[in-house]
């Protein structure tokens, strides 16, 4: 019988994942309508970098090949609800190794890239590694563990902040900061340069993240290669629409995203001879089939890093350094206070509860501000609902313990 739900669950895991689902596009337009200013700081981070790219044509050369190779601190947010979320730290690591091959071009499937399309690769020279000293000095390994009693996470940056449920960003000007958790069919979404510094970084569904425990066809570590392009300011190889433009001179356009792993030339938007670039990183293709980025893309890239550029200040972070606060670093809390959602709140008659059901069962206690008990409930559903019709008005702490992890958490009671 076990052996029949797991493959149960594999095949759901898959139907899942028929399709890459990166959302950076759809984030990117909703930026734009949640903070007016965002689309004109996206236009001055264009300026930038057409003007750093002319100003190096202009000199003859690539002045970033020039430079040294650009290592990046990074800070990975686990938001887990569950055991199988709470990844390991090998699963992590093997994901920055896969960002520092895929960017570095030392990928073994380099031996794949089509002879028509060798001419353009690049090593990007930008490397990534776990932070060692956290915003404060103190020593860190760069990860961060936090239950939360939310299941699934959308493209709303709930899991950017500590008030949702999440965890709030490390200084976005000296860390790339990554969130993994489960975002059920969506496999991420990148901000990009210029965007709220409280929301600046990636998310990966923790099922695509790095090559351990990670589910085909998006199980090498791929998703977050992808992901860190836009970070990184580069668009979709078909420029989000029919025949677009990304914005990259070496790229050929192309009708639309490439699904599952093609093979020959495939000619698109009258891209003879070389066709359709679709082992591009920035494409949609499945993770064993993806293996370069261009020159071009390189070039854009490393260009947000030279002086002035919305990613320059992470060539002077600290993050990297030994650590020179002698506090005790931050770990994981193993008994964490979590946030729920309680609705609504203030209320008049009863509120209800979302938990999850490693909670039915356990009791959960509602105190008065004086800190008297003044109810108790056992949960008998994930989704439990408590009367509050004999209650006075004011505020009250609900908590409870299911073992793992604490509740406590202020409601109002209305007339």
């Amino acid at each position: 019988m076990r052996t029949v739900l797991l493959a149960t669950l594999l095949l759901g895991s898959l139907r899942l994942f028929a399709q890459r689902e990166c959302a950076t596009h759809q984030y990117t337009e909703q930026q734009k309508v949640i903070d007016p200013t965002f689309t004109q700081k996206i236009i001055a981070t264009e300026q930038f970098i057409q003007q750093h790219q002319t100003s190096v044509t202009a000199r003859g050369a690539d002045a970033s090949a020039n430079l040294s190779v650009i290592r990046v601190p990074v800070v990975v947010h686990v938001i887990y609800n569950n055991g199988s979320e709470n990844i390991s730290d090998a699963q992590i690591q093997s994901q920055i190794d896969v960002l520092n091959k895929d960017y570095r071009r030392l990928n073994a499937d380099t031996a794949n890239t089509p002879d028509r399309f060798k001419p353009f690769t690049a090593d990007v020279q930008i490397e990534f590694a776990l932070a060692t000293a956290d915003p404060n000095g103190r020593a860190t390994t760069g990860i961060i563990r936090k239950y939360s009693s939310t299941r699934y996470w959308s493209m709303d940056d709930k899991i950017k902040y500590s008030s949702q449920g999440g965890d709030d960003a490390w200084d976005a000007k000296n860390y790339l900061n990554i969130w993994v958790s489960n975002t059920r069919n969506l496999l991420g979404y990148s901000s990009e340069p210029g965007c709220d510094p409280a929301k600046d970084g990636i998310v990966i569904n923790y099922s695509a993240f790095g090559t351990i425990s990670t589910v085909a066809p998006y199980h090498l570590g791929r998703t977050a290669t992808h992901e860190v392009g836009h970070w990184l300011s580069l668009k979709h190889i078909w420029g989000d629409a029919n025949c677009g433009d990304d914005l990259v001179y070496d790229t050929p356009s192309q009708s639309m995203y490439t699904s599952g792993c093609p093979t020959g030339v495939r000619v698109t938007c009258s891209n003879a001879p070389l066709g359709d670039m679709y082992m591009n990183y920035m494409d949609f293709t499945n993770d064993a089939c993806m293996n370069l980025f261009t020159e071009g893309q390189k070039q854009r890239m490393r260009s947000l890093f030279a002086a002035g550029g919305p990613r320059y200040t992470l060539l002077t972070s600290k993050g990297l350094n030994q650590p020179w606060n002698k506090e005790a670093p931050i770990v994981e809390v193993k008994t964490p206070t979590i946030f729920i959602s309680i609705f609504p709140n203030p209320a008049t008659d009863q509120i209800t509860l979302s938990l999850n059901e490693s909670w039915i069962g356990k009791e959960v206690q509602i105190i008065n501000m004086n800190g008297t008990l003044v109810a108790k409930q056992t949960v008998t559903n994930a989704i439990q609902k408590i009367n509050l019709q004999r209650f006075a008005v004011g505020g009250y702490i609900i908590q409870g313990s299911n073992g793992d992890v604490l509740l406590r958490q202020k409601f109002i009671k209305m007339n």
